[in-house]
């Protein structure tokens, strides 16, 4: 029984750990959408630099993992949740990439006057880095009715993804000389939608821990 506890205890410090890294990535979509929309460069290399810390936290959570399947021997339920973590922080690091990408693209744009103000972009920002936020509070609270409900929000970010492309196809159109720069805030838009589309990853693996069954909730793309 006191091992049972000990391994509960430290699955929970797992989670927690999980919950820190979920804070540092959705931190580091809004500092860098920021950077873009201030043309902030030294909060865009801040954001770039702070990447390899959220790196650092996954390969630190894998480890903790591995030692405690490897020691503890988890129950079939428990080892869904030991499973869940391992893909949720490779989703989270993904994120985080999405993010620095953002933060490169902010420095190549430099100090080039805005192509148009930036409304649908750091709307798009906004409600990934709620859905992830309350994706990874799914997973804590076990609430796979949640993470479903969460997972259709990702059509509402493709639909603004969708309109931002074709804006910016029109500028284009209408002007070659935008071109460079209505590409590079594609670029962005694309960053978003994809980091969108892995926290319907997320809420799969939300929706594995609990079921137990594997199953896609939301169309996400490849």
């Amino acid at each position: 029984m006191e091992i049972r506890t000990d391994f509960h205890r430290k699955l929970r410090q797992i989670q927690d750990e999980v919950l820190t890294m979920g804070s540092m990535v959705g931190k580091a979509i809004t500092r860098a959408i920021e950077a873009l929309k201030n043309r902030d460069l030294e909060l865009a290399k801040q954001v770039i630099a702070d990447d390899k810390k959220i790196d650092q936290k996954r390969f630190e959570i894998e480890e903790k993992c591995v030692e405690l399947i490897a020691t503890q021997q988890p129950m079939a339920g428990d080892l869904r949740t030991m499973v869940a973590v391992l893909n949720i922080i490779t989703e989270l690091e993904r994120i985080g990439d999405h993010a620095e990408g953002i933060a490169k693209i902010t420095i190549m744009i430099g100090n080039e006057p805005p192509l148009k103000p930036l409304i649908d972009i750091p709307r798009m920002a906004e409600m990934t880095v709620d859905m992830l936020r309350r994706s990874l509070d799914a997973f804590v609270s076990r609430d796979a009715e949640a993470a479903r409900k969460i997972s259709t929000e990702d059509d509402t970010i493709d639909q603004l993804y969708d309109q931002v492309f074709r804006e910016l196809l029109t500028f284009m159109a209408e002007d070659p000389r935008t071109i460079t720069r209505a590409t590079r805030l594609i670029w962005v838009a694309h960053n978003l939608e994809r980091s969108a589309d892995r926290v319907t990853n997320i809420c799969e693996r939300v929706v594995f821990v609990v079921t137990g069954k594997m199953e896609e909730i939301g169309a996400s793309k490849y």
